[in-house]
């Protein structure tokens, strides 16, 4: 367990995509960039195959809620509902505790 360890926000992006998906890595690659240029941005996660989850980590909630009204973010996301996503769901949750395994 770490110490002096903080309690922090995870937004949860779980996703299934479209079939015709052009555009869409440059413009992850684009808003994972732009992520970490926002102001209480801790980290990212991801993962996809079938299904995609994009884990952020973030210092407050009003660090996520102004990511979320960010001017590109807004139209990423706009740009995902109408071309790239044929469902998600965000989930945010708060962070008490954390441990992880490392074998090296």
């Amino acid at each position: 367990m770490k110490t002096n360890f903080k309690p922090y926000y995870a937004v949860i992006f779980t996703s299934t995509q479209k079939e015709n998906i052009e555009g869409y890595s440059d413009m992850a690659e684009k808003m994972e960039a732009l992520a970490k240029q926002q102001s209480g941005f801790l980290g990212m996660d991801s993962a996809r195959n079938q299904l995609g989850i994009t884990v952020s980590y973030w210092e407050s909630l009003e660090a996520i809620k102004n990511w979320k009204q960010q001017t590109d973010h807004l139209q990423a996301q706009l740009k995902g509902r109408q071309d790239w996503y044929s469902w998600y769901n965000v989930r945010i949750c708060k962070v008490e505790r954390e441990y992880e395994f490392n074998s090296k």
